[in-house]
């Protein structure tokens, strides 16, 4: 077998490889006889009819047969010969394949090379703070006051400012050709004051009783944030049906205790306290880590090949997806514009490639291994949290080289423990 090797770039490679014609041609035989056993031909028997007669009527079977046959065998030969491991499926392309010739074709793909990370060990890295500050505590108690707030009704006197009222309402936009059709909406609940109310709106309710109604008109200012409604005009009808009064708790011993097993505010404000420091361990955690890929993603001395950073950029879409289905949100009917969202994640996407490539090479160096026994463990850990099976959940993964990736991302997690438990880490 002859191959010539090319080398497009630093990542791109061109092979051209030639198969003897003896080799095609006894494969050609050998399909050929295979077609042969099964073949229907009018006038013949089966398994009966002549080579000559076969070859004929199948050629162009028998020679795509000869190509899926010889061609990857071929390829998988010439890699592993050089030791090159392509980053995805080559492109095969100019297959010729005729009798008594040798078998032709040329695959390109993308790699990565062997590359000198320099130095890793000992790793400068920053690591903000964890430090919850007094106010930070306050900020979420007051919070969880105004989420805790209750709606009490009010009798005896009429609407007013800052309360809640309970209307069913008519709207009917006026500016245009022709107006608007009346849109008739029950049981909607207003919070007077509120910055999203229309210009003027609560005015009119304000001094109405249950039962009283309201008609007036709103004029929409040329530079109204809603852009649709910016320059109209719109008639409201509104029957007040309720009003009530948002009433929030005290900040004290009673409502730590209607938010749980706490026994005063004290220790309301510790667990709060608490929950703030995790967070903000974790952040710390993110950002030490962080670091340390945007260190890593600079020490590639090539550009990354086009079909990584398009993976990535597939991950990330599927991941945004997948939130916003967790969200009830249809991902088809966001309104969201994919190509820009790819657009708008390509730089990032490259930087993480980079910092993949270095983890790789330094996995390879150190060399850092994960053991069958570590992926049955993920595998389990991924199946309990998921309320899945286990068996279903390695079916699922062995379909497009799950596993495969699945143990790539842990050998790369052992990689940036290894760095971090080697780096000199600052907190400031």
């Amino acid at each position: 077998m002859k191959v010539e090797f090319v080398d497009v770039s630093e990542t791109r490679k061109r092979l051209t490889i030639e198969i003897p014609s003896d080799v095609v041609d006894a494969e050609i035989d050998r399909i050929t006889a295979r077609v042969g056993r099964s073949a229907k031909v009018p006038g013949f028997r089966p398994g009966k009819v002549p080579t000559r007669v076969v070859w004929q009527r199948y050629k162009d079977d028998i020679l795509h047969d000869v190509a899926h046959g010889l061609v990857p065998q071929a390829l998988q030969d010439a890699l592993r010969e050089r030791g090159i491991e392509p980053i995805d499926t080559p492109d095969v392309r100019d297959v010729v394949v005729e009798q008594g010739l040798p078998l032709r074709f040329v695959a390109t793909f993308d790699t990565v090379p062997a590359f000198d990370p320099g130095d890793y060990r000992g790793l400068a890295l920053r690591k903000p703070p964890v430090a919850v500050a007094d106010e930070a505590v306050d900020d979420t108690l007051e919070r969880l006051r105004q989420r805790a707030a209750r709606f009490d009704p009010v009798e005896g006197r009429p609407l007013a400012a800052h309360d809640w009222a309970t209307v069913d309402l008519e709207r009917q936009v006026l500016t245009g050709e022709t107006p608007g059709a009346p849109e008739k909406h029950e049981n909607v609940t207003i919070d007077l004051g509120a910055d999203a109310n229309p210009p003027g709106f609560d005015e009119h309710l304000v001094g109405l009783e249950p039962g009283a109604q309201a008609a007036f008109t709103v004029d929409y200012p040329a530079d109204h944030a809603v852009k649709d409604m910016a320059g109209r005009s719109v008639r409201y009808s509104v029957s007040l049906k309720a009003i009530k009064q948002r009433v929030v708790p005290v900040l004290d011993d009673e409502f730590a205790k209607d938010m749980g097993n706490f026994d005063s505010l004290a220790a309301l404000r510790d667990r709060v306290r608490q929950d703030l420091e995790h967070e903000a361990a974790q952040e710390a955690d993110r950002a030490l880590r962080a670091d340390l890929l945007a260190q890593l993603a600079r020490r590639v001395p090539f550009p990354v090949p086009d079909a990584l950073v398009e993976h990535e950029l597939d991950r990330r879409v599927e991941e945004f997806a997948r939130r916003l289905f967790d969200q009830q949100i249809d991902p088809r009917k966001a309104g969201i514009d994919w190509n820009e969202f790819r657009t708008g994640q390509r730089e990032a996407a490259t930087e993480s490639v980079k910092a993949t490539v270095v983890l790789d090479e330094i996995a390879r160096r150190e060399p850092v291994v994960v053991s069958d026994e570590e992926l049955d463990q993920e595998i389990g850990r991924f199946a309990e949290r998921s309320g899945r099976a286990v068996p279903a959940v390695r079916a699922h993964l062995e379909k497009d080289d799950g596993a495969v990736r699945l143990r790539g991302g842990m050998r790369r997690e052992k990689t940036m423990d290894l760095l971090l438990a080697n780096a000199s880490i600052t907190t400031a």
